[in-house]
């Protein structure tokens, strides 16, 4: 048995860290200089590479432009690499190579301020927490409906529902822009919330977790004169918190990490989501590798932060609820 267990965690271990080296290199080149991934320092120290001119007791930084016997010519710089000589020619036993770690954290001040981000965060902000909102609303409404009342038809209507999960988005992606294009909700908040404030994901979680809750605890409450609404909001709501603030989670990283719908949906900068804007971002700072995972780091910070935050809520939802049947 030790052994099984071995095995399976070196596997396990094996597989996070695949999925772990390229975020991890994604946040070691945010901090390099474009310099070093220029040069195709692909590793995950940020260490840099550079020739120094020695000249009695003073350095100068430089650039090596032609290499000639023993001698060569090179652009010397200044501590503020301002160039101060041009092709100077020098003898190749002044020169010193040194390498060094320097981290630099500014890529992620000039990736910030290169475009909106902080209007593309304020927009997706606002659009995932309204969806969070309405998806708790509709998802606790209808998983209570088909966990504990009976009405013709509720299984198929259920299934119904699990089987649209399978229905990629672009079957539906231009249907939805005609209608919405009809509403007249193109570009809009509208467009961007509504549409996606019934989730059917998280009905099946809540579902599930409801099924779980004693048939007792509703008889009683019934007893004492409470409605559905009340035995929904004072009893099921509080004996599920786990799984909702799951269901939560998983509604606020899809709505952040949404890109192909509002791209179709949204023309105007003003109401551009962070994904959108990124992907603006990349084309124009495509040569600019250092900006472009800066920007990559900070986008997904939020959804890390809230992970960790959340992550025994997350598993003490499935290990209470298991997703039965």
């Amino acid at each position: 048995m030790n052994l099984k267990k071995s095995i399976s965690f070196l596997i396990l271990s094996v597989c996070g860290l695949v999925m772990v080296i390229p975020f991890l290199w994604m946040v070691t080149t945010s901090v390099k200089s474009q310099l070093e991934v220029n040069k195709g320092n692909v590793g995950f120290l940020p260490i840099e590479e550079f020739s120094i001119y020695s000249e009695g007791e003073e350095e100068y930084r430089m650039t090596l432009i032609k290499d000639e016997g023993d001698s060569s010519y090179v652009h010397l710089f200044n501590e503020n690499m301002e160039r101060i000589s041009s092709y100077k020619k020098i003898p190749n036993s002044s020169i010193i190579n040194k390498r060094q770690f320097k981290f630099h954290f500014n890529n992620f001040v000039v990736a910030f301020n290169k475009v909106p981000f902080g209007r593309y965060f304020l927009n997706t902000l606002f659009v995932s927490i309204s969806v969070v909102i309405g998806v708790l609303i509709t998802g606790s409404l209808a998983a209570y409906a088909f966990a504990t009342m009976k009405f013709k038809g509720r299984d198929f209507f259920f299934y119904l529902f699990i089987s649209m999960m399978m229905v990629p988005q672009p079957v539906y992606l231009i249907p939805s822009y005609v209608l919405l294009n009809h509403l007249g909700w193109i570009d809009t908040y509208n467009a961007l919330i509504i549409p996606w404030i019934a989730n059917i994901f998280t009905i099946f979680l809540l579902r599930q977790q409801f099924k779980t809750i004693p048939r007792d605890l509703f008889d009683a409450a019934e007893i004492d004169g409470c409605n559905r609404l009340k035995i929904l909001w004072k009893i099921v709501m509080p004996l599920s918190k786990s799984v909702i603030a799951t269901a939560a989670i998983f509604g606020f990283i899809g709505s952040w990490n949404s890109f192909m719908w509002p791209l179709i949906m949204t023309d105007s900068p003003e109401k551009r989501v962070l994904q959108v804007g990124l992907s603006y971002f990349s084309q124009e700072a495509s040569a600019q590798t250092a900006l472009l995972m800066a920007a990559s780091t900070f986008s997904i910070l939020p959804l890390i932060i809230l992970f960790l935050i959340a992550q025994k809520q997350i598993i003490a939802s499935f290990a209470s609820s298991g997703l039965k049947g």
